[in-house]
């Protein structure tokens, strides 16, 4: 395990031998230094309010000097085990049913937004550079790729709504695995010289929906092994199995390992989550996903300051400023001229939610990862990973610094005492039927009598029937006055939404096994559709 972690540590250089490896004394010593730097900051951000990566990547800026070996990131452990730990822990804590109602900005922004984005990068750096149009097209995919951990990590502590909160975490999903495809695409053209428009379309639909095929047969068929593990420590390994192994079997077969995983993540955490009788299970499974990766972003971040060399920085600054403002400008066109376009087709992204999107356009350790992977034979590799370097580092402490402020002053949601009270009462109401469920279970294993059981059910329920008859007050005086405000009605219209949603998804599985006949399912649909857009956003 220990030289596992010295592989995520030390990176592939020809500086490093085998004998570095193999010093575990010396390898304990840095990771011990590197873990207690990272506690300092961790310490340093809370007290000063500001992200916990940017302070990462600023403390690791140092730490190449203060070391006497040299170490850095490694590009084939970051993306065949960070990566798949990432997007994993991301996709099962994806709501689908929230993903859905979303679905349509996020599939803009991923994948018109991105190729946008990395069309307009690549032609400024072009035209500012001159450099030949497969490294600026490298280049482009690269930065044109999002990477939200420290836009979450700030909603998390600022209060945002969660239709925009949902649109971040569905872009990273989808980016990520986009950039990858795109990223193999441009490497293939370089290595066989040629590759018309229709042999790329094809080659990108067969690698996306190959990789959606199979996280979708990995994901199903774990399900009832899943089901079958009564010790959560089991289950827990199986998750660690199944996250990692679809991953390399999307990568072994051709097709994309990150789309694998989205779609496997998606269905585990979905369908699989939901099938486990223990709420403690659910928590330590959960549990060990966040704090797995909150470890693989320490790293990643640490090291990402520690492989960055502020004097080459120094000396290709006008060429970064270029490349800064290139992706600035590219987000920039491709959020504030495509999502107009939503209001034809669906809700409408308010313009403060894309001034969040467009300073959100953070970048991070998949653009670093994808560019210490070009191949050696790339003519101009050293000039691309300058400029990514320099791109990743004025993103994460610029715009990582100031994000935090612009969604606090943008002041995107007010939550009256109404919802305030509403979301308390809703608190009550869920722990005291999953306690209730929990108790259930003990008594059908035996462990919990029936009398003590009927006591301790009494006393939720009493708690269980004050809080509905609480929340049935509340919604009835939300729907009745017109009066009040637009915060006010948006939680229950989360709920409507949440079951009109449902009704969508009834009608349309009942289409498809042909229940019922098409005519009037769609006008049923175009109706639900209506509703769903009158609705206010969560």
């Amino acid at each position: 395990m220990l030289q596992l972690l010295g592989q995520w540590v030390f990176a592939n250089s020809s500086s490093v031998n085998s004998q570095s490896y193999g010093d575990l004394e010396g390898l304990a010593i840095i990771l011990i230094i590197l873990l207690l730097v990272a506690t300092t900051v961790a310490l340093i951000t809370q007290k000063l309010r500001i992200p916990y990566v940017t302070g990462l990547v600023i403390a690791g800026l140092p730490i190449t000097d203060v070391l006497s070996r040299q170490i850095g990131l490694d590009p084939a452990l970051v993306l065949n085990l960070f990566l798949p730990i990432l997007i994993f822990e991301a996709a099962i804590n994806t709501d689908v049913s929230r993903l859905r109602s979303t679905f349509k900005p996020i599939a803009l922004l991923a994948g018109p937004g991105a190729v946008f984005s990395a069309a307009i990068i690549a032609g400024l750096v072009k035209f500012g550079l001159g450099l030949a149009w497969i490294p600026v097209l490298l280049i482009g995919v690269i930065l044109a790729n999002t990477d939200t951990v420290s836009m979450i990590a700030v909603f998390k502590e600022i209060r945002v709504p969660s239709r925009l909160s949902s649109i971040v975490e569905g872009e990273t999903l989808f980016n990520d695995a986009a950039a990858l495809i795109s990223f193999n695409l441009l490497l293939t053209i370089h290595g066989t010289g040629s590759l018309t428009f229709l042999e790329g379309v094809q080659e990108f639909l067969i690698v996306a929906l190959g990789g959606s095929l199979i996280g979708a047969i990995l994901g199903y068929l774990s399900l009832p092994i899943f089901a079958r593990l009564d010790d959560p420590l089991s289950s827990l390994l199986l998750t660690v199995a199944v996250a990692l192994g679809t991953f390399q079997v999307g990568q072994f077969l051709g097709v994309s390992g990150a789309v694998a995983v989205v779609v496997c993540g998606l269905i585990f955490g979905n369908l699989g989550l939901s099938q486990t009788t223990s709420a403690s299970e659910r928590i330590t499974l959960l549990s060990f996903w966040e704090y797995a990766s909150f470890i693989v972003n320490t790293f990643i971040f640490l090291l990402i300051g520690i492989e960055i060399d502020p004097l080459t920085l120094w000396r290709t600054l006008p060429a970064i400023l270029l490349v800064v403002v290139a992706y600035q400008l590219a987000r920039i066109l491709s959020v504030y001229f495509l999502l107009p376009i939503l209001r034809w087709i669906d809700r409408p992204i308010p313009l403060r939610w894309q001034h969040v999107l467009v300073l959100g356009n953070i970048k991070g350790s998949l653009s670093m990862a994808l560019a210490l992977t070009i191949p050696l034979t790339l003519p101009g590799r050293e000039e691309i990973i300058t400029l990514v370097f320099g791109a990743v580092l004025f993103s994460l402490v610029g715009q990582g610094l100031i994000l935090p402020w612009l969604v606090k002053g943008l002041n995107l949601s007010n939550f009256s005492k109404l919802r305030e009270e509403i979301e308390t009462l809703q608190i009550q109401l869920m722990t005291s039927k999953a306690a209730q469920g929990e108790l259930e279970n003990l008594l059908k294993s035996g462990i919990l009598p029936k009398a003590i059981y009927e006591e301790m059910r009494s006393a939720y329920q009493v708690k269980v029937a004050a809080s509905e008859h609480r929340l049935r007050d509340l919604y009835n005086q939300s729907s009745d006055q017109s009066s009040n405000s637009a915060g006010e009605r948006t939680k229950l219209d989360a709920i409507r939404r949440r079951l009109l949603l449902a009704e969508k998804g009834v009608v349309n599985d009942a289409l498809r096994k042909r229940v019922i006949s098409e005519n009037l399912a769609q006008a049923y649909l175009t109706e639900l559709d209506e509703q769903l857009l009158k609705l206010e956003d969560d």
